[in-house]
């Protein structure tokens, strides 16, 4: 599980088939990343196959067909947390890494001390938005800010757009989207609420 708080930036050093290899540098000195550990890549849960100052992801055909890694070239910048421990700080939300579609920027607009982004979540990404709710892009834990339809506004600060790739994203840009995951789970709940319930009474 992750929180959405970028913890380094790394950079695509190498792609295959159902590979990719990501330079993480001088990530986490003195704490190198163990093999099998899960790293969330540009928002997206990975197993490391091996470890370094590179490391190799293996992925799945789903995760390139629900994810914007099979569009990342050698050189791309890539968002990465490590997975919390119990004792960390809960800094964002509860993130899985378990993208559910690609969305698009629609605007990025400099408000002279922080930026406003408008994405476009997809056909019927709509109804897991919330205002002040949670959502997370490209693995930042964002506050959505009047969401209309399938379109919502984020506020990032200076700290966020330096530190992360979304100071790199530009309108017309695919990301990665993961919706709450409360709101999924109450959604499931309740498409499978058994008939003459007592809610239903």
């Amino acid at each position: 599980m992750f929180t959405g708080i970028v913890q380094a930036v790394g950079r695509v050093a190498e792609t295959a088939a159902l590979k990719t290899v990501v330079d993480i540098g001088d990530a986490w000195p003195g704490d190198p990343v163990a093999l099998g550990e899960s790293v969330a890549v540009q928002g997206v849960c990975l197993t490391a196959a091996t470890t370094g100052r590179s490391i190799t992801f293996d992925l799945s055909e789903e995760t390139l067909r629900r994810t914007t890694l099979a569009q990342l070239g050698k050189g791309a910048e890539v968002n990465l947390e490590r997975a919390m421990r119990p004792s960390d700080r809960f800094g964002g939300h509860i993130v899985q890494g378990h993208v559910d579609r690609v969305g698009t920027v629609l605007a990025v607009e400099d408000r002279k001390g922080w930026w406003e982004f408008v994405f476009d979540a997809g056909l019927g990404g709509g109804r897991y938005l919330v205002d002040k709710g949670s959502v997370c892009v490209d693995g930042v834990s964002l506050t959505v800010v009047e969401p209309d339809g399938d379109v919502f506004r984020v506020a990032v600060v200076p700290h966020t757009f330096e530190v992360t790739t979304l100071g790199r994203r530009q309108a017309g840009d695919k990301v990665n989207i993961e919706f709450d995951v409360l709101a999924k789970h109450v959604e499931h709940l309740l498409a499978y609420r058994p008939a003459g319930s007592a809610t239903e009474r």
